[in-house]
């Protein structure tokens, strides 16, 4: 919405009720911080007057099924251990030559590296596409391209 302010409107207390509207606001205030919950014991604890009311069952919380919900973890994977970083680099110029463009995840399963120390190495060998039909995929740097077709020439 959009406007201008046409009058402005302050009020002040007159001199006369100061005092008594100081008053009011105090007891206001008092009255606010006052808790006005109470607790009750209950003698017969057989649950009877706990049960929900037939109108009332979409409105119980749900905690217990979000617990039950979270409990299912995934297994731990077996840790996969680095190779020698020349070797490796060797089996990625070998999977670029088969296929032009990689997703992370196909390349942790193809090499069964960690992916942290697989993202080091496609940050130096790679680019990464973050746009186009290739999105999200690694694809070799055009320096690499060029040395993977002279050596296949051979």
């Amino acid at each position: 919405m959009e406007g201008k302010v046409e009058h402005k409107f302050d009020m002040k207390p007159h001199e006369q009720n100061l005092e008594e509207y100081g008053r009011l606001c105090r007891e206001r205030t008092n009255k606010s911080m006052i808790k006005n919950r109470q607790i009750q014991v209950i003698d017969n604890d057989r649950g009877e007057h706990m049960r929900p009311m037939p109108g009332m069952v979409g409105l119980i919380s749900s905690n217990t099924k979000e617990k039950k919900k979270t409990t299912p973890v995934k297994q731990p994977e077996m840790k996969r251990t680095r190779r020698d970083r020349g070797e490796l680099e060797d089996i990625m110029f070998k999977l670029f030559e088969r296929q032009p463009n990689w997703a992370l995840k196909q390349l942790v399963q193809e090499t069964d590296q960690p992916a942290q120390f697989l993202k080091e190495i496609l940050n130096e060998l790679c680019v990464y596409n973050k746009r186009g039909s290739n999105q999200g995929t690694y694809e070799l740097k055009p320096e690499y391209k060029k040395s993977v077709d002279d050596t296949s020439a051979e």
